[in-house]
């Protein structure tokens, strides 16, 4: 188990680490000068080539061809001799196209450049996406993310602690050692009950052996012995379940106080709003989750101490009852007071 609690303390620092050091979500700085509006519906600048303007109604010139390719063609103005799909001055003799020429508009879809395809947005369980709701908690995550791990690691252990008692359970032994008790052979029932991991054949051999000092003293002791460690560690799950909806309602408050101190400034109220409620929102469901988390294990085991404890009191009475009855009978054997011997002497 000590094991167990320092592989979950390392995974607690590794995770602390990571937190730490994963870089925010990256954004587009907006261009210098230019507030994000304007850069969000400033359309892209073409280059226009010195002493030319665009034609009305026709798109702006466009880039400069690659070295060692033709440039692109101009579309000149209505009226001028060369214009694409206008008819020439009076008089003006035009050329056709050379074989092979580009059009100005296939030109312009080749020289601009690919459209940026739409960044695919991470998962549900997507380790960016629980970075980022983790960020937007607030500071009080952190003490959640503690609490968290602590619970995990604590019904982790418990869960391996009572499998193995469930593997270590005995019960044909102890039907053994109560038929060689009721037999009057406790030295039998003391060598079948020793070395045993089963807590009741445990609590029977530590009896055994100190029956002649203070049997019901040392089953208590025995008995306490295995009811605390059975026990050890629920004191932790019940704190963390007091605990988490705690840490959850001091972030929903902390959030909101956040979200009000940013109503007086017009420009940022609706985004800063919308930023507080969604770390109060968060911080709540992060704590109640560990709360419900933690809450069904921590019932679960401490039913199965109560069952341990019933058992344990229920062997420990019929092992007193058994010797009691022995004891009695050798004493009445010694006296001579048996009943048959009462019997022959009042004949």
């Amino acid at each position: 188990m000590k094991t167990l609690l320092a592989t979950c303390l390392c995974s607690l620092a590794l995770a602390l680490i990571s937190l730490a050091q994963s870089p925010p979500p990256a954004q587009a700085p907006p261009a210098a000068g230019t507030s994000p509006a304007a850069a969000a519906q400033q359309a892209p600048a073409t280059n226009v080539p010195p002493g030319q303007a665009a034609a009305p109604g026709q798109p702006a010139a466009q880039q400069p061809a690659a070295p060692g390719q033709p440039a692109a063609q101009q579309p000149a103005a209505p009226g001028q001799p060369g214009a694409v799909g206008q008819p020439g001055a009076p008089g003006a003799v035009t050329s056709p196209a050379p074989a092979g020429a580009e059009s100005p508009a296939a030109t312009a879809a080749a020289s601009a450049p690919p459209a940026a395809s739409p960044a695919a947005e991470p998962g549900l369980l997507g380790s960016n996406w629980l970075i980022d709701k983790f960020r937007k908690g607030g500071p009080v995550m952190w003490p959640i993310l503690i609490v968290s791990i602590i619970a995990l690691t604590v019904v982790i252990e418990r869960i391996f602690w009572w499998g193995g008692r469930w593997f270590r359970r005995d019960p044909k032994r102890i039907e053994k050692v109560f038929t060689a008790i009721e037999n009057g052979d406790t030295a039998e029932a003391s060598r079948l009950a020793r070395g045993s991991r089963d807590p009741v054949l445990r609590m029977i051999w530590n009896g055994l052996n100190h029956q002649h000092a203070s049997l019901q003293g040392a089953l208590q002791v025995a008995a306490g012995i295995e009811i605390k460690r059975a026990g050890r560690f629920l004191v932790v799950m019940d704190t963390l379940v007091t605990l988490a909806p705690l840490l959850g309602l001091l972030g929903t408050i902390t959030g909101l106080i956040r979200s009000f101190s940013f109503l007086g400034n017009e420009e940022l109220a609706v985004q800063a709003v919308t930023g507080g409620i969604a770390e109060a929102l968060i911080a709540t469901a992060c704590g109640l989750g560990i709360a419900i988390f933690a809450l069904i294990p921590f019932n679960f085991f401490t039913s199965r101490v109560s069952n341990l404890e019933f058992e344990l009191q229920t062997a420990a009475t019929n092992l007193e009852v058994m010797l009691g009855a022995q004891t009695a009978q050798r004493e009445m054997e010694i006296a001579g007071t048996a009943p048959t011997t009462g019997k022959g002497s009042s004949i």
